[in-house]
């Protein structure tokens, strides 16, 4: 992999993250800008796809279980071409094509509508199913969210996952330690999560979501494992390289113009520094 390559990448998509929810004032800066580090590795050496044909059959899928987090998915499409990056700063304006949640009859590039937390899981997984019965070899990838792992749903799906043999989906969750009403420690603690869903039958590793040659290195593991259902727990830091979110974990921010301004100052020195190094 060109580890370079994807950090800058990664340092645009946290940039352009910013500037989709900046369009609107405020969102879910948190738990969208600590995936900007995985949405480098799957768009950027991972994952085949084609932006001009964003239904093509034979593509890698991706699915944001957790749907709030849809605004580092339209940074990362726009820079990949699917659509002008200035497009997606109509985030949840009437008549866009960019609401807050995913939504797959909308945007081009989403290909699971999410956003009700627990059923992309299901949905995923069902595509991952469907498309071994069709006979193609392309690998599905699921984001959750630890909060988001408070439903039994996620659980169930890892079960028929398991039990089915689906060796072409790779679960991934987003381990930042929060949700929408504070700690997951403190509102229903998962203990190990990893463990746990090692215990489920799923080839479990766990890395630092914030390192692009550990996620790389991670998902190659995953493919090399057959038989068997993936995992990846990111150990991530909520609202990373958002200067405002990240000290408090925020779930959702509604910061003050000149704070913005300060962040986007800083986004956008943070990647200079990344090129220039």
């Amino acid at each position: 992999m060109n580890e370079k390559k994807c950090k800058v990448l990664a340092a645009e998509i946290r940039l352009e993250t910013l500037r989709v929810i900046h369009s609107l004032g405020f969102g879910h800066v948190g738990g969208s800008i600590d995936l900007a580090d995985l949405m480098a590795v799957l768009y950027g050496e991972v994952m085949r796809f084609d932006p001009k044909n964003p239904r093509w059959e034979d593509r890698d899928w991706l699915v944001l279980s957790k749907g709030h987090a849809g605004p580092v998915a339209y940074a990362t499409f726009g820079l990949m071409g699917y659509y002008p990056m200035e497009d997606a700063y109509t985030l949840n304006q009437p008549h866009t094509r960019f609401p807050s949640h995913t939504d797959r009859k909308l945007t081009p590039g989403v290909d699971l509508t999410t956003g009700s937390l627990g059923q992309g899981v299901s949905t995923a997984t069902g595509a991952a199913l469907a498309n071994r019965i069709d006979g193609r070899d392309n690998h599905v990838f699921c984001v959750i969210g630890d909060g988001e792992a408070d439903e039994g749903q996620v659980w169930e799906a890892f079960h028929f996952a398991f039990a089915h043999k689906l060796d072409n989906i790779v679960y991934i969750i987003d381990n930042n330690g929060y949700q929408l009403d504070g700690s997951t420690r403190d509102i229903l603690d998962h203990g190990d999560i990893a463990k746990k869903a090692e215990s489920f039958g799923l080839y479990t590793q766990q890395i630092n979501g914030h390192d692009v040659k550990a996620i790389y290195d991670a998902i190659q593991n995953a493919y090399a494992r057959k038989g068997v259902p993936s995992c990846i727990v990111l150990n991530t830091v909520k609202g990373k390289g958002a200067i405002f979110a990240e000290p408090k974990c925020e779930h959702s921010s509604q910061p003050k113009e000149d704070v913005w301004a300060e962040a986007l100052a800083a986004a956008e020195q943070a990647l200079a520094d990344i090129k220039n190094a």
